[in-house]
């Protein structure tokens, strides 16, 4: 039997196959043109794009539900650990948050890397007031986008307690930006995150380590209770002050703590109730050496940037803004920190 013939292809045809080849070329190189514009705008997400593992977050942290300690669970590295700064990275960066379900709890992650020089940690007061409502004096409180669009912060998030009577009082001693926006020399509750010259960070429990030094916070906010005390599990509301049931029991919640290395911050959103010690659990295992519990319930309240990821469900007092290299602090905040260091050095002659 003879061989088929080759089957020859008309030049229509060569003319329809280099067209697709041309148009599948086009398409690769808008997609790979797309997923490049993604980066330069929102950044790599966590693996990049084609992440070598597929695993659940929730599978991750699965032995929330054992008994197992949290820091022995395998994937618990977000990122967030004490590392030293890539060399070929540039130093100075958005503040970096991630969503996560853990135990089946959904939960916002935000780093705040303190020795970024473009990272800043400040308050803000309702209507604009330059003092925190107290019981000689109250500006009231604001709707949680009031705040949001007025402070232009890469992050906006709830934040100490408050007074529910006409007053709207705020919880302990408040400091931001080098000055007291509150100040009693009889405050002796609740647990104080202070950052200090050089931005060393400090968490100080008044009735079992005496009161902070807040002449030497640049940022001081108290709140509580702790719930983490050099790397382990200390919950002792009554002992701090606290009675309120709302507090004690489940609820909604946002933590703040900080790494071993003293120059990073965690502030971690509990968007569904939990304990205070499930608070403090996975506060430990995204590894805080210390960390305490914040306003929370019907105050609970997060936004990056513009964009609102919680809403209170009340006006609000109080919040903590993150200022990043995106969303640049106010120049008076930046004057103010200078200042502060500046002073702070002639002090310590």
């Amino acid at each position: 039997m003879a061989p088929k013939r080759p089957r020859l292809t008309s030049r229509r045809d060569r003319n329809r196959n280099q067209t697709a080849a041309a148009s599948a070329l086009v398409l690769r190189l808008v997609a790979l043109s797309s997923l490049f514009l993604m980066a330069l705008t929102f950044g790599l997400p966590k693996g990049g794009w084609f992440p070598e593992k597929s695993e659940e977050d929730t599978e991750v942290w699965a032995q929330l539900d054992d008994d197992t300690h949290l820091n022995s669970a395998p994937g618990l590295d977000f990122g967030f650990n004490d590392r030293p700064p890539s060399k070929s990275a540039p130093y100075a960066k958005p503040v970096r948050m991630v969503s996560r379900t853990i135990s089946g709890i959904p939960i916002y992650i935000a780093a705040i890397d303190l020795s970024d020089p473009e990272t800043f940690i400040s308050v803000g007061l309702a209507n604009q007031a330059t003092q925190a409502n107290s019981a000689r004096s109250s500006r009231g409180d604001e709707a949680f986008v009031n705040f949001v669009r007025r402070h232009q912060a890469a992050i906006t998030m709830s934040g100490t307690f408050f007074s529910m009577d006409a007053q709207k009082r705020v919880m302990g001693n408040l400091v931001s930006g080098g000055e007291f926006l509150k100040y009693s020399p009889w405050e002796n509750y609740g647990t104080t995150l202070g950052v200090k010259s050089g931005n060393q960070l400090e968490m100080i429990t008044a009735r079992t380590d005496g009161k902070p030094k807040w002449q030497k916070h640049w940022f001081s906010l108290t709140a509580g209770p702790r719930l983490l005390r050099q790397g382990k599990l200390s919950i002792q509301p009554k002992r701090e002050g606290f009675a309120d049931p709302s507090v004690m029991g489940s609820a909604v919640r946002s933590a703040i703590g900080f790494l071993p290395n003293r120059k990073k911050i965690l502030h971690v959103t509990f968007t569904r109730p939990v304990s205070l010690r499930k608070e403090a659990e996975i506060m430990q295992a995204l590894g805080c050496w210390e960390a305490m519990n914040l306003d929370g319930g019907t105050s609970l309240a997060l936004a990056k940037g513009n964009r609102i990821l919680r809403g209170a469900r009340r006006n609000l007092t109080n919040v903590i803004t993150i200022y990043d290299v995106k969303h640049p602090a106010p120049q008076d905040l930046r004057l103010s920190w200078r200042a502060f260091q500046n002073t702070d050095r002639m002090a310590s002659r």
